[in-house]
């Protein structure tokens, strides 16, 4: 059995919460982070065995249809997703600085995924939607062409969803902004 993770977004606090408890009820899977965003919105993002964490997802898609956005599930995703969801980084220094934007909470996660394991790069971290009126962003490091090819891939994952919003790669970040940062 494999790590995953897991993630549903909705739209009301209410259902949100509702999806979130059957989602432990349904399956053996922890609690990442399960909280409100911007602009109103409820995630709940899991981790458990990967069949688990499919059948709590499942089980929250199948409530409260009309207030649903949006769900994934990721087998095996890159060991760094997690440290950045929970803002425990360990980036020292950044030499290469790629930033993307979407639309929405659940895209930015599959994006960070891909370009995790894309390219050799460290995720600096995952803004899920808090105080951006319901946009993401991710931010990673490494070598120039590594972190274009990742941010490259992060944005073809995410661009036939329609959530993509904006990235851009800054080849050698100025002091003050690394400061900012990290």
């Amino acid at each position: 059995m494999s790590k995953a993770i897991g993630m549903v977004e909705y739209k009301t606090v209410s259902a949100g919460v509702v999806a979130a408890d059957a989602m432990v009820k349904a399956a053996d899977v922890e609690i990442l982070q399960a909280r409100t965003v911007c602009p109103g919105k409820y995630i709940a993002v899991i981790a458990g065995d990967l069949s688990a964490v499919r059948a709590a997802v499942d089980t929250a898609k199948n409530m409260h249809g009309k207030r649903f956005i949006n769900s994934f599930v990721l087998g095996n995703p890159h060991e760094s997703i997690f440290p950045a969801i929970r803002g425990t980084s360990k980036v020292e220094k950044i030499a290469a600085l790629g930033i993307m934007e979407t639309f929405d909470a659940s895209s930015i996660i599959v994006a960070a995924d891909e370009a995790a394991k894309t390219a050799v790069v460290d995720l600096v971290e995952l803004r899920i939607a808090n105080g951006m009126s319901g946009k993401s962003y991710l931010m990673l490091t490494g070598d120039v062409s590594a972190v274009e090819a990742a941010i490259d891939r992060a944005t073809t994952a995410v661009a036939d969803s329609g959530t993509y919003l904006d990235s851009s790669v800054i080849a050698h970040p100025d002091e003050q902004i690394q400061a900012t940062i990290l």
